[in-house]
């Protein structure tokens, strides 16, 4: 699995979203977007950072940024989510971890000394012309949609 850089071309991607939408990379080809994955829907720290998103959403939206949250969740729990926190951006299901493997988001992670795979909490602003354009690893979700937002302004 090989690392992202900036300035490399944002991977492939098509995966079903809440509220039976459908995202891929081919569909937002020539508008900027920002992909982030999270863990799992409905945790405390996954609802801080999508209701942080949410809040930004008009002001991303005059930025013409599009927002997908992505994780390994299957879609029933994300629609429950998105339903429950009135999140109008696409949430995605990876469910095979596919796109997370592209992205090198799908990572070795560890509690109580257990090792086991997951998603990692990052987020990558992709340019009009397809580039990343800023990564942002292990994201704090307070903290997320102000740093977006920055780096938005800038594209």
């Amino acid at each position: 699995m090989s690392e992202l850089s900036v300035g490399d071309a944002a991977p492939d991607f098509t995966m079903p979203a809440s509220g039976g939408r459908q995202v891929s990379r081919e569909a937002l080809k020539g508008q900027p977007y920002l992909l982030y994955f999270y863990p799992k829907a409905d945790t405390p720290g996954c609802t801080k950072q999508a209701c942080g998103i949410q809040e930004a959403l008009p002001q991303l939206g005059k930025l013409g940024l599009t927002v997908i949250g992505v994780s390994p969740d299957a879609m029933p729990p994300i629609e429950k989510f998105a339903k429950k926190y009135g999140l109008e951006f696409p949430l995605a299901s990876d469910a095979d971890q596919k796109v997370a493997g592209a992205y090198g988001t799908w990572v070795e992670k560890s509690m109580y000394g257990k090792k086991y795979m997951g998603m990692e909490r990052t987020s990558f602003l992709v340019g009009a012309d397809g580039t990343i354009k800023a990564i942002w690893r292990k994201v704090k979700p307070e903290a997320h949609a102000a740093q977006v937002m920055e780096a938005a302004k800038a594209l």
